[in-house]
């Protein structure tokens, strides 16, 4: 398969959820997603936003692996870490108080909750914020949102026991709060 192929095949999508189709594994297809959320084709930059945002519908991640799933083909793709950023970031009245609406790099909005909540994951050997999105799917927080998130934080000390020292160990936490939940968006052991 071709890029010309599947985006054909895009075009004539029927209204059925990507998650509920069951095509036939194709194998690869030379198309990366690099660190930056910036999609490429046999190592050309794909520059068309829309033609990328017509990609990303029909993306999904199993198992670790990600792939692009139409209805009649499934093919693997590559992912560096994860396929969109978190590029803006903007808090709104809700009914359950603030609630904290992040964009991605393709203007794909969530509000952090239960269901899109924040979560940390080891990234270039730091400790990151990403947040949950739909078909297993993630975003990683862009670093200018992550400091005016930090900023905006409340700090808190927990203490938590460590299997390897005999005494617990204190953490300066960052937590915010969306939709009445408490996300942790960093977590460093104080000396």
């Amino acid at each position: 398969m071709d890029l010309s192929q599947l985006q054909q095949q895009l075009f004539q999508l029927p209204p059925l959820s990507v998650e509920h189709r069951t095509p036939t594994f194709c194998g690869d297809l030379p198309l990366r997603i690099d660190i930056d959320g910036q999609w490429y084709y046999q190592d050309s930059k794909i520059s068309r936003r829309p033609l990328v945002k017509l990609f990303a519908s029909v993306l999904l991640r199993q198992e670790q692996t990600y792939f692009l799933q139409t209805p009649v083909e499934k093919v693997r793709i590559q992912v560096e870490d994860v396929p969109f950023l978190i590029t803006q970031h903007a808090w709104h009245a809700g009914v359950n108080g603030p609630e904290l609406r992040l964009s991605t790099n393709l203007g794909d909005t969530v509000v952090v909750s239960a269901a899109y909540p924040l979560f940390i994951k080891t990234f270039a050997g730091q400790n990151v914020p990403y947040v949950a999105l739909w078909r297993g799917l993630s975003a990683r927080l862009h670093r200018n949102v992550y400091y005016h998130l930090i900023q905006e934080a409340d700090l808190q000390e927990t203490i938590a026991a460590d299997s390897e020292a005999s005494h617990p160990i204190t953490h300066l936490t960052c937590v915010i709060t969306s939709c009445g939940q408490p996300f942790i968006l960093a977590e460093e052991p104080l000396v």
